[in-house]
């Protein structure tokens, strides 16, 4: 909400703005123009309170009040969110797109499916400076969105389509053919999309790919995630879990050729074995050794979070070794960022603090009874 504090100053640039006097209530404009209705607000005064509201829902309606604050607002607005829209939001987006064609990002998250792909056409023919698009949970949505954002939003750099089944692997393929500045893509859940055909088009053209959800698709294998890896050099995050046909391969790719990764979730791949885990190891003593300034200046050190959760074929020396490599990873309680639920044999496994505070209660003299 907006702050006391902040109106107040608004309504004090509005007293300069109109000359700093004030005649039976009427506020002198420029040009001796009197702002008598807040029509009559001058644009810049506009923009600046429109970026004092935190609620989408008020920037809709200010829109309304006449042409010049929507002209005012559609040049102001970057951002917008329409996830609150519980209904009618396909009717919303189409009536919002021409008039909001400025906008970088926005949020079209739904609970319940209402988007349709004349929504999306209508995105992709006004808003070509978006950036940041999240489309999760679009259930109603076919190719036809792919294709048409590929050409009209080409410089896309975060994508969410997460639980968007009815999209193709040739749609997802075809959209890293256009939308090559991605960055973050989420396709958690896209199982019809998410296939070893679609990560090598987007290994091959997104280059830039730092954050990757591929949660339960159960299609993609290694072909598609060394795809990744070696297309991909810039990963710093990407969540596997789920992805069950996934063996020792992935996990060598990536620790060879993504130097950068932080977070990597492979719950569920019961075909990780312990050379997965040396193969990791290995790459902390490579970084350590050939890149440890740039790696900590830039992306902190190392990994700094493993799920190996139902990984049940990993042994603790292994799993230890890579502990010991990257001191992010944690056991100790509060600081769960090495995740072994579910792996009883593991339980020994335990980061260096955990191992420092038992030595430090061990070494502490008890008072004699």
């Amino acid at each position: 909400m907006i702050g006391e504090n902040s109106l107040n100053l608004c309504f004090e640039k509005l007293m300069v703005f109109g000359g700093g006097n004030c005649n039976n209530g009427k506020m002198g404009g420029a040009a001796g123009r009197e702002i008598t209705e807040w029509k009559d607000i001058p644009v810049e005064l506009l923009l600046g309170i429109v970026s004092l509201v935190d609620d989408d829902r008020i920037m809709i309606l200010a829109s309304g009040v006449c042409s010049g604050w929507r002209d005012a607002i559609s040049c102001g607005l970057i951002h917008l969110n329409l996830s609150w829209c519980k209904k009618n939001m396909n009717n919303l987006v189409l009536s919002l797109a021409p008039k909001f064609t400025k906008l970088q990002v926005l949020n079209l998250r739904q609970d319940k499916p209402q988007l349709l792909d004349d929504a999306v056409e209508m995105i992709s023919k006004n808003c070509h400076d978006l950036q940041d698009l999240d489309l999760s949970k679009s259930f109603k949505l076919t190719d036809y969105s792919l294709y048409v954002l590929a050409h009209g939003c080409p410089i896309l750099t975060r994508l969410n389509i997460s639980g968007c089944s009815a999209f193709s692997d040739n749609a997802l393929a075809y959209l890293a053919r256009y939308c090559r500045k991605l960055e973050v893509l989420n396709l958690c859940g896209c199982v019809r999309a998410a296939t070893d055909t679609a990560l090598k088009a987007i290994g091959h053209h997104c280059n830039q790919l730092q954050i990757v959800n591929l949660g339960w698709c159960e299609k993609v294998s290694d072909a598609g995630v060394t795809s990744l890896a070696y297309g991909c050099p810039n990963l710093r995050e990407l969540d596997l879990c789920g992805c069950i046909l996934i063996t020792d391969e992935s996990v060598i790719a990536l620790a060879t050729n993504c130097p950068h990764l932080r977070s990597l979730d492979l719950y569920y791949c019961r075909n990780i074995t312990d050379k997965a885990m040396h193969s990791l190891a290995q790459s902390g003593v490579k970084n350590k050794r050939e890149m440890w300034e740039s790696v900590k200046n830039r992306y902190g050190e190392g990994l700094v979070h493993l799920n190996i959760s139902q990984c049940t074929a990993l042994t603790p020396p292994a799993v230890q070794a890579v502990c010991d490599l990257f001191p992010a990873l944690h056991t100790c309680p509060g600081q769960h960022s090495l995740i072994i639920s579910g792996c009883l044999n593991l339980t020994s496994v335990h980061c260096a603090c955990a191992v420092q505070a038992h030595r430090a209660l061990a070494a502490t003299p008890h008072p004699a009874l």
